[in-house]
């Protein structure tokens, strides 16, 4: 396929004519419309595709409102022997293809607008590659760092077992997110199993191994970063030997695709997380760093490097952006900075509708979370899969079956752009949204 220009007209993505929401459906009553938070970001995005979904956007209002949202509070005893209340959230946003499946976050800013759209980018991602899920996402709203490891475990049991009532092996999959990982999967996992009477190995997904957890699946989501951040390169004519890379956020999705772009001779300069940023002109000593961050818990003091101060960091000389940290993060006060060929998103919604609209303008070709770093989920399919038969796969063949899977979804999408002459997030929302719609009438209503 021929290299493409990445800026994009943006009058060839009209205006969908669509009533204002009061004229169709109210927004839900929970909700502030004055500060609708990630939601309204979502919303921006279905409204976008609208125009490019024929006879299916009859069904359109059904991907602005979430199945079903759960707002549940988990009472726990602390070490030092009094209760702390923490409120916790599942939503599942859309099960239209299947069951639900989405991460779980502890984090203290977390709020149910946030789900919302989290789950609502599950619902696109999972149906771009493909998978047969629907989407759905979890959060509790708890600063980790504040709490102890007895603490954290009576937490995820509380909230597990308040949230049973919608999840399950074919009802909704959680998996690890912010904040969490194999260890709070392996509570989960247990607390769900005692209350059913049976082992359910297949309730969650990124799990430890030991536990019917899948091979693969901790790296999993940095590799499909680096899988189609290769090919995007590829169609524009961007090398990846001596590409300059910057990464905000280095954990296993940041992490590791800054050390799969580093072992494939790019030269990643700059890194940035919550503990500080470092920067290194002639490249920073991935193997190291990734060493420093796992005995200090950041990339902050890091002595081989320059630090750097925070806002500095969009303006670095780079040609490859990997925000893999939280939402929001590129907006319309840094998106002007930025001087990168390629943004690759490794976090959910790091980019907002302003800052994309910007880097279109600037020539930035923008690689969408929905299909980047959906090789998580995909890993966590696998998971799910071996979990339901009791055979497992080698390393190896769940890579390749990733790398396979990640790259035909991308090609799909790049090839819808190049038809409609849209960004590439607006059509990765075309696959995605035909695949959830079509699914929808197929199944019709009930009753």
């Amino acid at each position: 396929m021929p290299a493409t220009p990445a800026r994009v007209e943006r009058q060839t993505e009209p205006a969908p004519k669509v009533r204002s929401y009061q004229h169709q459906h109210a927004l839900p009553s929970y909700l502030n419309p004055e500060h609708l938070g990630p939601w309204g970001i979502y919303l921006k995005q279905v409204d976008r595709v609208t125009p490019y979904l024929g006879h299916l956007a009859k069904w359109v209002e059904t991907l602005k409102h979430p199945k079903r949202a759960l707002i549940v509070d988990i009472p726990i005893e602390l070490d030092d022997g009094t209760v702390a209340h923490f409120e916790g959230y599942r939503v599942q946003h859309n099960l239209s293809r299947g069951p639900g499946k989405g991460g779980v976050r502890f984090h203290q800013d977390v709020t149910l607008s946030e789900v919302m759209a989290l789950s609502a980018w599950m619902s696109v991602k999972n149906a771009a590659v493909n998978v047969p899920y629907g989407g759905a996402k979890g959060g509790i709203r708890i600063d980790p760092r504040q709490y102890s490891q007895n603490e954290l475990e009576k937490v995820a049991r509380r909230y597990t077992s308040e949230i049973g009532l919608i999840i399950g092996p074919t009802k909704d999959i959680p998996a690890p997110d912010v904040n969490t990982n194999e260890k709070v999967m392996a509570w989960m996992m247990d607390t769900y199993s005692m209350n059913v009477g049976a082992t359910a190995t297949g309730v969650v997904t990124g799990k430890p191994i030991e536990l019917g957890g899948s091979l693969g699946r901790r790296e999993a989501t940095g590799r499909g970063v680096f899988t189609v951040g290769v090919e995007a390169a590829k169609l524009i004519g961007l090398p990846i030997e001596g590409a300059r890379v910057a990464v905000q956020g280095f954990g296993n999705v940041g992490g590791i695709a800054g050390k799969l772009f580093a072992e494939a001779g790019a030269i990643v300069v700059a890194v940035q997380d919550h503990t500080g940023t470092v920067y290194s002109d002639s490249g920073l000593d991935v193997p190291a760093l990734l060493e420093h961050v796992r005995e200090s818990g950041g990339v902050g003091g890091f002595k081989q490097a320059d630090s750097m101060a925070a806002q500095e960091f969009w303006g670095v000389n780079c040609d490859i952006l990997i925000p893999a940290a939280l939402e929001g993060q590129i907006n319309k006060d840094n998106a002007h900075q930025i001087k990168a060929k390629m943004v690759i998103e490794g976090a959910n919604g790091p980019t907002t509708p302003t800052a994309d609209d910007i880097l279109n303008d600037k020539g930035v070709l923008v690689l969408p979370d929905v299909i980047a770093n959906a090789g998580g989920v995909t890993v966590s399919y696998f998971e799910w899969v071996q979990d339901f038969s009791s055979f497992f796969w080698t390393e190896d063949e769940i890579n390749q079956r990733l790398v396979k899977i990640m790259k035909d979804a991308f090609n799909s999408v790049w090839h819808v752009a190049q038809q409609h002459k849209v960004t590439l997030r607006t059509a990765t929302f075309i696959v995605a949204c035909t695949r959830i719609l079509q699914a929808r009438e197929l199944r019709g209503l009930y009753p």
